[in-house]
């Protein structure tokens, strides 16, 4: 008899902002699972230029027609704990993490050794960015916007007025 439980996903990352990379992650991180739970991690070490519940807002605006067409379930959630404690927390059994390039392999390797170690029941799984979406990261996007350059093609709509606003107040 098929397991009834569904399976549930842990997607983290700071998304400050959130680009068109991790939306790409978002909808085929849907397919894999009925349940994607995004966390949105505080990080205050990385200086973000939203605050959290700002992230929050966009990656709930910018996931929803993705939830529909995968009819999947995408929670938006924001953290400060520990990533194995809040994905358990959720109910996740896999987390899911993005690379875009070989300098991304180095930290990942790291992360999911001590999250293996920390909860052994949890499994990472790890989605390439697709050739499109390699060259992208927040850094940069937020480093174009600040310089004055043109960040449409690098983040969806609604988070993108949310970075020119920021950047002008």
């Amino acid at each position: 008899m098929p397991d009834a439980t569904p399976r549930t996903g842990f997607y983290p990352g700071t998304f400050d902002p959130m680009t068109n990379g991790h939306l790409d992650i978002v909808e085929r991180a849907a397919r894999l699972v009925d349940r994607l739970v995004v966390g949105v991690a505080e990080n205050t070490g990385k200086q973000p230029l939203m605050p959290l519940d700002e992230r929050v807002a966009c990656v709930q605006a910018e996931t929803r027609a993705v939830a529909q067409r995968n009819g999947t379930t995408i929670d938006v959630v924001g953290f400060g704990n520990l990533l194995v404690e809040v994905a358990r927390s959720h109910g996740a059994t896999v987390i899911v993490r993005g690379l875009r390039a070989v300098v991304d392999f180095d930290y990942e390797v790291q992360m999911f050794g001590m999250n293996h170690h920390l909860a052994p029941d949890i499994e990472t799984v790890f989605l390439m960015a697709t050739e499109r979406n390699q060259y992208i990261s927040s850094r940069l996007v937020k480093e174009v916007a600040r310089l004055g350059g043109d960040i449409t093609g690098f983040v969806p709509p609604f988070t993108r007025r949310h970075v020119l606003a920021r950047l002008e107040g």
